[in-house]
């Protein structure tokens, strides 16, 4: 499948918006579907749920940036899942750029390069993905934007997280106070995110027409079988 162009806009500058955007956690409820579980160091793990009709399909995996360039203000995500049913695997890669379109106004252009295998393949076989993926987008950014407008009077800098200094070190003034270097190195720990579990993407609702324009052809390939199967049998 080739990859999906989409883009979207938000209603502040791109330095808050480029500090949103790269707070997984916090962007998380935006998106349909998704349920973001825990955090692991720079690992995030969560739920994709999808739903087409009386087909459903849960995709349990985890993402992490691959890229993040905080000068030109490019991301590189990299998520990777599988279906809990045993229908199969996804992957993506997602960039997303930003663009300052005025001091308070930025467009995000999103390329995403997803890959299905399995029986959840399908949804890429019809175009189920490539017809929703601009109606999750456009919700997307509805929901960003109406969660940064209930923030009332939050300035732009709270939405970047100030760095934390390092602690000073002093030097060893010989080998007899040079610290140890052979100690393993600390795990990061896990810390699970509590919030609402995600209701399921009904891809049917999202994609309405485009959907039935591609299941359609297939029912009535069905009936055509059928009509020669009689006839033959006859």
């Amino acid at each position: 499948m080739e990859p999906l162009l989409n883009e979207f806009t938000v209603h502040r500058s791109i330095e808050h918006t480029w500090a949103v955007l790269t707070n997984v956690e916090r962007i998380a409820p935006c998106m349909k579907g998704a349920e973001l579980q825990e955090i692991e160091g720079d690992m995030y793990r969560g739920v994709v749920k999808l739903k087409l009709g009386p087909i459903s399909t849960q995709f349990k995996g985890q993402a992490h940036f691959l890229e993040r360039d905080d000068v030109n203000h490019r991301a590189v995500l990299k998520g990777e899942g599988r279906d809990t049913g045993g229908k199969g695997n996804a992957e993506a890669l997602i960039t997303a750029t930003l663009h300052a379109v005025s001091p308070e106004v930025t467009k995000v252009l999103v390329e995403s390069d997803i890959k299905l295998t399995g029986k959840v393949a399908q949804f890429g076989r019809l175009g189920v993905i490539r017809d929703t993926s601009e109606k999750l987008m456009s919700d997307f950014a509805h929901n960003l934007n109406t969660m940064l407008d209930a923030e009332v009077d939050e300035p732009a800098a709270a939405a970047t997280a100030e760095p934390v200094p390092a602690a000073p070190t002093t030097p060893a003034t010989d080998a007899g106070d040079a610290a140890p270097t052979d100690q393993p190195p600390v795990a990061p720990t896990v810390r699970k995110i509590q919030g609402p579990a995600a209701e399921p993407i009904e891809l049917s609702d999202v994609a309405g027409s485009a959907v039935l324009k591609r299941l359609l052809p297939l029912f009535g390939g069905l009936v055509v079988l059928l009509l020669v199967l009689r006839r033959l049998r006859k």
